[in-house]
């Protein structure tokens, strides 16, 4: 990891440095306390390209065959921004449905999901989701990047 990166406000959205968030998790200096953690820090490590992370965290049960070399492939060209729309837990299990913002080949798109997760020995851990339609915003809403832009102005215009 460049140490560039541990400095730099963490891509979770959380607006505290990547070193004292998502970052620990990554190192395993630390575990996620909720689903909502564990989200935000795959999605981190789908920004920082973070596989092993990712691998890692999904439910043995649920992962089927599925590899570092598969995710590293199905990456798209840049992620812009993590939305956390809602999110529960109660005993051993939790869900968070997110929208995950990317640009991928000039197109902006989302990854709209109701994701499942279940705790095991003290750890939480993806299981599986649900995929959700994406609306994009309308050109004068806020852009998706966070920039504080209308979307017009920012990346509807990219």
């Amino acid at each position: 990891m460049p140490t560039n990166t541990l400095n730099k406000p963490c891509p979770c959205g959380s607006g505290t440095e990547y070193v004292n968030c998502c970052g620990q998790l990554h190192q395993q200096q630390a575990t996620a306390q909720t689903p909502e953690q564990l989200m935000r820090s795959r999605y981190s490590a789908f920004v920082l390209k973070q596989y092993q992370y990712l691998l890692d965290t999904h439910h043995a049960d649920f992962c089927g065959a599925l590899t570092v070399a598969q995710l590293a492939q199905a990456q798209p060209e840049q992620w812009l921004s993590l939305n956390v729309e809602a999110h529960s837990m109660s005993a051993n299990v939790g869900q968070v449905r997110f929208c995950a913002w990317y640009r991928d080949g000039g197109t902006i798109d989302a990854i709209h999901e109701q994701s499942n997760f279940v705790l095991e020995d003290g750890r939480w851990f993806y299981t599986d989701g649900e995929l959700l339609k994406v609306s994009l915003p309308g050109r004068n809403d806020p852009c998706v990047c966070g920039s504080g832009k209308k979307f017009k102005q920012c990346c509807l215009k990219r």
